[in-house]
């Protein structure tokens, strides 16, 4: 999958919230990663991973 095709389906996807307060802040991430399937939760997981992999591949090294 080309960047261009990752960025048009992350655009397509995102979410977003205005809160007043980090307390609403918190209760609405709470709610929308509780709204998730465990499906969904471990595929944004592992994109995260694969990310910091691409930017900073030295924090996930092995010891």
């Amino acid at each position: 999958m080309t960047i261009k095709e990752r960025s048009r389906i992350r655009r397509q996807k995102i979410t977003g919230h205005l809160s007043h307060g980090y307390a609403e802040a918190d209760d609405w991430d709470l709610e929308f990663w509780l709204k998730q399937t465990p499906q969904d939760r471990l595929s944004a997981l592992v994109a995260i991973r694969n990310d910091i992999k691409k930017v900073n591949p030295e924090r996930l090294k092995e010891s």
